[in-house]
C-alpha cells in the first residue's frame, strides 16, 4: 500500500491545506493528516479542534484520516508505515527550508518527501495571515471551508478580537 503523510500544524486549516491533501489522496492508496502536538506554541485552536475540523473537511475523501503526533515526523511516518511525506510548497522561500528538512528526514529514515506546488489560488494563503486578516474583519472566506470559518468566526468573537 502506497501511503503518505501530510505534516502540519493546521491551526486552521485553510483551502490551501484542502488542496494539497486532495491532490495527494489521488496519489497515494492512503493520506494521513499529521497534526503537529506542538507544546511551546499556543495556536487559536486546540488540538482536537483541529482534528476534528480536518475529519470535517476531509469526509469526502475515502483515503484520508487525521491523526496527532509529537516529536521527529519520520518517527510518526514509521509508526504509520508511510514512505513518503507530501510538503506543499507556496514559493521559493517555502523550498529553502523544507529543502533542509527533507534531506534530514532521508537521512534519518530512508523518508522521501513530495514537494507539491501549490494552487496558485492559494499561493499566498497561510493560516497565521488569514487569521491575522480575520482578527481585524477582512473577509477571509474565500481561504477557508465554511466549517472552519464558522468557528475562526466564533473563536475570535469569544476572545474579544
Amino acid at each position: 500500500m502506497r501511503r503518505a503523510v501530510c505534516p502540519g500544524s493546521f491551526d486552521p486549516v485553510t483551502n490551501g491545506h484542502l488542496d494539497i491533501v486532495g491532490r495527494s489522496s489521488r496519489l497515494f492508496d492512503e493520506v494521513i493528516v499529521g497534526v503537529l502536538i506542538n507544546q511551546s506554541k499556543q495556536g487559536l485552536f486546540t488540538v482536537d479542534e483541529r482534528i476534528e475540523l480536518l475529519r470535517e473537511v476531509t469526509a469526502c475523501y475515502g483515503n484520508v484520516r487525521v491523526e496527532s503526533f509529537r516529536g521527529l515526523l519520520v518517527d510518526f511516518c514509521r509508526a504509520q508505515e508511510a514512505s513518503v511525506v507530501v510538503k506543499g510548497l507556496r514559493a521559493v522561500s517555502d523550498f529553502d527550508y523544507e529543502l533542509q528538512m527533507a534531506q534530514m528526514n532521508i537521512g534519518l529514515a530512508g523518508v522521501e518527501t513530495l514537494f507539491m506546488p501549490t494552487n496558485p489560488l492559494y499561493s499566498f494563503v497561510s493560516s497565521s495571515l488569514v487569521k491575522e486578516v480575520a482578527k481585524w474583519g477582512g473577509d477571509v472566506s474565500a481561504h477557508l471551508p465554511e466549517p472552519v470559518l464558522a468557528r475562526l468566526a466564533d473563536r475570535l468573537r469569544s476572545a474579544g478580537a
